[in-house]
């Protein structure tokens, strides 16, 4: 009671009926909280939800809890201030505190905001493009949301800032050294998500074919991406900016390409005719391109011709590619067979 009255002059010693009061106001408190402030919220999201307005009604459902738990602070301060008859909302050795906690819940409810829409950024923007920026800034809101809080509280108390950044200043410069790499996957980080070379849901593989699946999420340190085995690999972004990425999601044809080995003593007529052929055949086909079709000779050898074949097919579905073009090896093997010319081994030409 001492020590209390030192930091409280005008400190009242409460009666037994003073805390039943300031407990009966507490209780209240938490019934308005939680059947009439929370049964508000609900309705207003819902309400909002059924006008189509997502995202307002998302910021109040995460506003909520930051929200309830703000009012209960407050009737803890009144019933306390009852209790001991002093105004704690404004007497000077308290009102910081009070402030203080007020700000931390605003701060809380900004920080679930961005919490929410971390793991589920699809909602925030229908503009898909967009969608591989989100999950990364996001995480970057988090990080200043608890830094802002922790200024804006600290500037309540008088503390020195200008020291305190100085210090972090100087301090950062020693760690920076330390944690090179990290800032470098960090950095590579921003680099993923100004590029914007590919983005959640997206296949892609690497130029050395080491790593290729799918985006599953994009943090500020690494990529997790999903290969074909259902595996889970974390890719250090700095290794993702560093090398060739082919994105195998944003193609809209696949080319298909193979090499064909005819002997010289064939006679050019025939030749001629059943590349035509082939031709003819990749050209009607109903699900190839119709402008680049290449069947030619390209190399001579000192027992055989090395024929080119290679077309495109519009489509980026692996399994309908191998179906179009075992279709056309299939045709091939027919007009070979028809203009009766044998295919070698590339082996046996070396």
């Amino acid at each position: 009671m001492d020590s209390l009255k030192w930091f409280l002059p005008k400190f009242a010693v409460p009666t037994w009926l003073d805390i039943v009061i300031a407990i009966v106001i507490c209780l209240i408190g938490w019934l308005i909280q939680r059947f009439v402030i929370q049964k508000i919220i609900n309705r207003m999201a819902l309400f909002l939800k059924n006008r189509h307005r997502n995202f307002q009604a998302n910021v109040l459902a995460q506003f909520s809890k930051a929200i309830g738990y703000a009012f209960l602070a407050a009737v803890i301060v009144l019933s306390l201030s009852y209790l001991i008859d002093v105004p704690l909302f404004t007497h000077k050795s308290t009102k910081n505190f009070v402030l203080s906690i007020m700000v931390f819940f605003v701060f809380k409810g900004v920080y679930d905001v961005l919490h929410f829409y971390t793991k589920q950024p699809f909602q925030l923007s229908d503009e898909e493009d967009q969608n591989v920026l989100l999950p990364f800034f996001l995480r970057i809101g988090k990080v200043l949301t608890m830094l802002f809080a922790m200024f804006t509280i600290a500037s309540f108390w008088n503390f020195n800032l200008n020291g305190f950044l100085t210090g972090i200043g100087l301090t950062g410069v020693a760690l920076a050294f330390g944690i090179r790499d990290t800032l470098a996957h960090v950095f590579g980080g921003m680099s993923v998500a100004l590029d914007n070379p590919f983005q959640i849901g997206d296949w892609i593989a690497t130029e050395d074919q080491k790593i290729e699946g799918t985006i599953e999420d994009i943090n500020l340190r690494s990529t997790l991406i999903q290969t074909g085995d259902k595996g889970l690999v974390y890719v250090p972004n700095s290794y993702l900016v560093n090398r060739p990425i082919y994105n195998l999601s944003r193609r809209e044809k696949r080319k298909c390409e193979h090499f064909l080995y005819v002997a010289v003593d064939n006679e050019e007529e025939s030749l001629r005719s059943a590349l035509t052929a082939i031709h003819k055949e990749i050209y009607l086909h109903d699900q190839t391109e119709k402008d680049i079709i290449h069947v030619y000779i390209d190399e001579l050898h000192h027992n055989c011709y090395r024929v080119l074949v290679r077309f495109f097919i519009a489509t980026n579905d692996t399994a309908v590619m191998l179906e179009v073009r075992q279709d056309i090896l299939f045709a091939i093997r027919q007009i070979m067979e028809d203009f009766a010319i044998p295919l070698v081994s590339p082996i046996d030409n070396e």
